[in-house]
């Protein structure tokens, strides 16, 4: 088959016969295609999975002992087990939109925008891509801000070690940015998804190795009799804040727990990547509980041990809350994990932004070998990279940009509930349900319909609340900060 049939076949999306065919590639050789005339899928359930667990298990794990301090024990934990099973539910009703109209023989939806264009039209995409790459360069932002304060609490910890408690160990979280930064540049040349899978175990590993260091050190602190105060309801007024601080607290405590969860703006781009059989939507859906339940049994694990071994005073980072002291190689080793998870989940999060760019340019212009033609580095049979000139330049301007602004507002929490509180109700709740109620042709007014619509209003006040209270504790924060300068 010559370049130009099998380019129409791709662009129709459809190859005679449905399913995997074998087709002559351009080489010579022979190349399994899906039914799209893309190359041929290969994730599976564990791959999905780990995808999700990279995404979900990220910086948001560090702040829940705060949060349970704002919240207390009965409104942190309940507040904690209804953001799961939001998030599980609307990423069910997200999974049957890979598809449409049929959400197991449909035309597929490539991308979360591309979804929402099938289902709803234009008119809401706009709306939705303002909302999902804002959150995902935000996302970007915050993980550098997160691995840039793991880097310096080992630099802390080394420091204390060797020059003793009472030393001056103040390090400016710039340099680590930076570093963190330069090796993104390299890391944002793997061209898609599908070469991404290992990074995304490596750091689902690291994700599960300091979450476990955290729960171990918590536990060990709850043993030795040295914990904290804690009540029902939090935080005192009065006592640990004033009643002006115990509100905007809790709003943003609100904001961290949804970014703890939010993974649903790249469902769609990793339901991509699993193989046509079994159907794409029911993996997905097993992939999203094994990743929502494993976290969610993790999140409440270390938000009450570290609540409970820190009480009212719990730090924004559970980690820095043990103090740089001993055993520092066992915090140096937890914060090395959260490193190196965050350089995965940072492409997890960025890869969607990085298609959308590349594939607009492409399709405007498609004979442009600037935009389309690759040079190869690697060529082995078991390992192949090759470099594109605009991805190079494109990938490389937003990695310097992103860490820019890192620098410029590096405050761990409040960054976190922001960009959890400007993503949860769009991404993970009101467009999931829009797009099923259109799927499944829900009368409006019924009581399906009603119950859907009421889930989504109580989520948009919480996103709300959420961002208000975000927004109060940047402003606070910049009261006392220099960029460049200030140093922790």
């Amino acid at each position: 088959m010559g370049m130009g049939g099998e380019q129409e076949m791709r662009e129709e999306g459809n190859i005679t016969g449905g399913g995997l065919e074998m087709m002559e590639a351009s080489n010579g050789g022979r190349e399994y295609l899906d039914d799209d005339g893309k190359q041929r899928r290969t994730g599976t359930l564990w791959t999905s999975s780990a995808h999700i667990i990279t995404a979900v298990i990220g910086s948001g794990v560090l702040s829940l002992a705060w949060s349970m301090a704002q919240l207390g024990w009965v409104a942190g934990i309940v507040t904690l087990l209804l953001f799961s099973m939001v998030t599980f539910y609307t990423s069910s009703l997200l999974t049957d939109c890979y598809r449409s109209p049929d959400p197991v023989h449909g035309k597929r939806n490539y991308t979360y925008m591309a979804a929402v264009k099938a289902n709803l039209g234009r008119t809401q995409l706009l709306l939705c891509g303002v909302c999902q790459y804002v959150n995902l360069f935000g996302t970007a932002i915050g993980y550098t801000i997160t691995a840039s304060t793991s880097a310096q609490a080992i630099s802390k910890s080394n420091c204390f070690h060797k020059k003793g408690h009472g030393a001056d160990c103040r390090f400016s979280e710039t340099v680590y940015m930076v570093g963190f930064g330069i090796i993104q540049l390299f890391l944002s040349q793997l061209p898609d998804f599908h070469q991404l899978w290992w990074l995304s175990i490596v750091a689902a590993v690291m994700s599960f190795a300091y979450s476990l260091i955290a729960i171990g050190l918590g536990m060990a602190k709850v043993i030795s009799g040295s914990t904290g105060t804690t009540s029902l309801t939090g935080t005192q007024i009065g006592v640990d804040v004033t009643s002006a601080q115990k509100v905007w607290n809790t709003f943003q405590a609100l904001g961290d727990i949804a970014f703890a969860y939010s993974y649903s703006m790249i469902l769609i781009e990793i339901q991509d990547t699993l193989k046509s059989r079994p159907a794409e939507n029911k993996v997905m859906k097993k992939a999203s509980f094994i990743g929502v339940s494993t976290t969610t049994g993790f999140y409440l694990v270390c938000g009450c041990l570290g609540y409970a071994a820190f009480g009212n005073k719990a730090p924004g980072n559970i980690l820095t809350g043990f103090g740089f002291y001993e055993p520092f190689w066992l915090i140096d080793f937890a914060n090395m994990c959260i490193i190196v998870h965050l350089l995965g989940a940072y492409q997890v999060f960025s890869q969607p932004i990085f298609a959308a760019v590349e594939d607009l340019f492409i399709a405007r212009y498609p004979n442009q070998q600037l935009f389309t033609q690759e040079h190869k580095v690697v060529d082995s049979k078991n390992f192949k990279f090759s470099v594109n000139i605009f991805r190079l330049g494109w990938r490389s301007a937003f990695v310097a940009v992103s860490t820019v602004l890192a620098i410029l507002l590096p405050f761990f929490n409040d960054i976190l509930g922001f960009l959890g509180s400007v993503g949860f109700w769009p991404l993970t709740v009101y467009f999931p349900v829009e797009m099923y109620i259109a799927q499944k042709s829900i009368r409006r007014g019924t009581r399906k319909w009603l119950l859907l619509q009421t889930l989504s209003f109580l989520c948009f006040l919480v996103s709300l609340v959420a961002a208000i209270g975000s927004i109060e504790g940047v402003m606070d924060s910049l009261k006392h900060y220099t960029p460049f300068k200030t140093k922790s």
